[in-house]
């Protein structure tokens, strides 16, 4: 039986070594890391992990290697978007045969799809494989805009995409557009966590976000779920511009492995071509942020928040 999907979701990094290939021993590192921060789950070969990046050969090793490695432990919701609907499904199905507790599919490039032709794409994917489906709407990766009407609607015609990893703003209006038209939805937030608590004001059950500091979305969450939003407010708010500095557009990723790098969970920082390097300087900044939030030996885990 599938684990439940709710909560903290780490977007998992891809680790490559010098050369760009594939580090397993980093991603085994990164993944027990990533565990030891209390994420409830992890999500993988999404954007942040470079899964475009990726041959279908190396996506299955990682996903093998990320499910060994979990063992269970907590779900884990695999990455399988891709142009061709036949290999999306492939991949699918190789993810629930290694033990996915779901998989996430965002819409291949389309010409202005009408909403039914969107929910008949997921429905060609649900009918193809029996599992939960965590439907992508973030525009930048594909240009599809999803209307609130049109998610509200794929539930009833495909049960199993009863999952939504919103990423298109404004966040908040979209997620109450939706919650006013239905309660099937279990929507997710992300964009780096930089709106975590007004997204789950707004009636998120988590985010799915690639933040290299999970334990700190983590306690944000138990905080609100205890109904103490005070302490939910103040960590979130101290933490915040680590958030917004990490996320900033184009860099994102580069940054955010540094950072990974920075805390002993990857050997090398570098993404696989083609990526923005960053600018001379970076390193020194992201050492002014880290101490402006209080955080002085990153590859400690953040246990006290007060």
């Amino acid at each position: 039986m599938s684990k439940p999907i709710t909560g903290i979701f780490n977007i998992l990094a891809t680790p490559f070594d010098a050369q760009e290939q594939l580090d397993l021993p980093s991603l085994r590192r990164l993944v027990e890391f990533q565990l030891d921060k209390g994420v409830y789950g992890l999500t993988i070969l999404g954007v942040l992990g470079e899964a475009g990046k990726l041959s279908v050969d190396e996506r299955r090793l990682v996903m093998e290697t990320v499910m060994e490695t979990v063992g269970g432990q907590v779900p884990v919701v695999v990455g399988t978007s891709h142009p061709q609907l036949t290999t999306c499904i492939d991949l699918t199905k190789a993810a629930i045969q290694a033990g996915a507790d779901g998989v996430m599919v965002a819409p291949p490039p389309m010409t202005k799809p009408t909403d039914d032709e969107i929910i008949e794409l997921y429905a060609r994917i649900a009918e193809a494989v029996d599992c939960s489906i965590v439907v992508q709407d973030f525009p930048p990766v594909n240009g599809v805009i999803m209307t609130a009407d049109m998610l509200a609607r794929l539930p009833g015609r495909v049960p199993n995409a009863r999952y939504l990893k919103l990423e298109d703003p404004p966040l908040m209006e979209k997620i109450a557009a939706i919650r006013a038209r239905t309660d099937a939805l279990t929507i997710f937030g992300g964009l780096g966590g930089m709106f975590l608590l007004e997204e789950l004001q707004r009636g998120a059950a988590g985010t799915m976000t690639g933040f290299a500091f999970s334990e700190v979305l983590v306690a944000v969450y138990q905080a609100f779920q205890a109904g103490e939003m005070a302490r939910a407010e103040a960590i979130f708010d101290r933490y915040l511009p680590l958030i917004r500095y990490e996320n900033q557009p184009v860099v994102n990723l580069t940054i955010r492995k540094q950072l990974l790098h920075r805390r002993g969970a990857i050997a090398h920082p570098t993404p696989r071509s083609p990526f923005v390097a960053l600018e001379p300087g970076t390193d020194e900044e992201m050492s002014w942020i880290l101490k402006r939030v209080g955080i002085n030996d990153p590859t400690q885990k953040i246990t006290r928040f007060e």
